[in-house]
């Protein structure tokens, strides 16, 4: 954890906060972009539905591999280098993107923009997580979320103008999120390694701590935790994720609505979410969390539920967008990111998050492939289907992963062991 910080020092966190936070502006503004601009590439290239879930599915899974490689390497060589050139890959993503001239080349663009964006999330919530004063880390990794938040209605807004543009506008909304990281690209140059990380680094080099940080994560005690984190983040996510890359496919060819209009009704969705994200922001730190993590749950599961229930109408799937929007910011994702921030040291940290993303962004992408299917089989078991997932993952957050931090820290209070024994193995005498 970092020490108070003054209010320079304090200024600077939040800089470096928004900066580094940036990562989820970008993998939000992927998939949002992304769901959106196939829509439009799809009525000038002529793919079929079944394509339509393989990139969607594609850039998914591709946010987990990246995660998967992301997370170890920025604990190895720093937060700032990983970061850095994964930003760089996502650059050459989106340029592909933008000048894509048929689907064989959306395929290519949209394995890198995934690749890219999942290897950027670990190394930089945990640059937001290290700079941040102590005591505070839950407020400023939320603020990563509020990012995220922030880049869907933009997104949206585009997509109201060139939602009638065809495949110019599917160009452009991927030239959006170029110009975006162009910019974020130039500002990461200028900050700092982590303080946090490097002290950790050089800890590393003069041989005062175990350096076999996978071994100590599936030793017996991270396992559970890291298995409660990556159960919660990965569950809870198939209902974001899909209202995410799915959202205004759901209001087009489920509600009937206009990819205009679509947009336009999503833009008040998010901005209605983007309070409960700035709740989480107030509250995350108090003992306020859970009591707002069970009412999350609670909402987000009757939101789902809705459609299934009163019927799939512009109108009924708008007022599930808008209350999922608003209930998951206290029950979904912020919370992954604030507990693993807090359950995972510094050196075991960027690996942690990435297998736990990696794992969620799996699971989310067989959920991208299905979904076109199921949505064709029967909507309304689709729906109600969405409000079970997010059922059981508010159980295990409330029953499991909410109870690790207090756990560890009993079991670290009984004395230090060594990396050894964290792994598993004999005690250190």
């Amino acid at each position: 954890m970092s020490q108070t910080l003054n209010p320079a020092q304090r200024r600077k966190a939040w800089w470096t906060a928004g900066v580094a936070g940036m990562a989820s502006y970008m993998d939000a503004g992927a998939i949002v972009t992304t769901g959106t601009a196939l829509v439009l590439y799809r009525e000038e290239f002529g793919f079929t539905e079944f394509q339509y879930g393989q990139l969607s599915a594609l850039l998914t899974a591709m946010i987990a591999v990246g995660a998967l490689i992301g997370g170890p390497l920025s604990d190895r060589f720093g937060r700032k280098r990983v970061f850095t050139l994964t930003l760089i890959l996502y650059v050459i993503a989106a340029v592909i993107l933008v000048m894509a001239p048929g689907v064989g080349w959306l395929y290519v663009g949209i394995l890198l923009l995934g690749f890219s964006s999942g290897a950027d999330l670990p190394p930089s919530l945990a640059m937001i997580a290290e700079s941040a004063p102590e005591g505070e880390e839950g407020k400023f990794v939320t603020l990563s979320h509020a990012l995220w938040m922030i880049v869907i209605p933009i997104v949206n807004v585009i997509g109201i103008f060139a939602g009638n543009m065809g495949v110019d506008g599917a160009r452009l909304m991927y030239g959006h999120l170029l110009l975006v990281a162009l910019v974020v690209l130039v500002l990461r140059w200028r900050l700092p390694e982590s303080q946090m990380w490097q002290e950790k680094k050089n800890a590393v080099e003069t041989g005062t701590i175990d350096r076999a940080s996978l071994k100590v994560l599936f030793g017996r005690t991270y396992i559970w935790a890291l298995i409660g984190v990556s159960l919660f983040y990965g569950i809870q996510n198939i209902a974001a994720n899909t209202n995410g890359q799915f959202a205004i496919f759901l209001f087009t060819d489920v509600g009937g609505a206009s990819v205009s209009t679509a947009s336009l009704l999503n833009v008040v969705a998010v901005l209605i979410g983007l309070v409960g994200t700035f709740l989480v922001m107030r509250f995350s730190d108090t003992p306020l969390r859970m009591p707002l993590f069970l009412i999350g749950t609670v909402l987000a599961i009757l939101a789902w539920a809705l459609p299934g229930m009163l019927g799939v109408t512009t109108a009924t799937v708008f007022l599930m967008a808008a209350l999922f929007w608003f209930a998951q910011q206290p029950s979904g994702e912020p919370m992954f990111k604030i507990w693993s921030q807090e359950i995972f040291p510094t050196e075991y940290r960027g690996a942690a998050q990435g297998i736990a993303t990696a794992f969620t962004r799996a699971v989310a992408a067989g959920a991208a492939l299905l979904t076109p299917v199921i949505l064709d089989a029967s909507i309304t078991l689709f729906f109600y289907s969405i409000a079970g997932v997010l059922l059981v993952a508010g159980l295990i957050g409330w029953f499991w992963v909410s109870r690790m931090p207090q756990v560890l820290h009993k079991e670290k209070a009984h004395g230090p062991r060594s990396a050894e024994a964290l792994a598993g193995d004999r005690p250190a005498s």
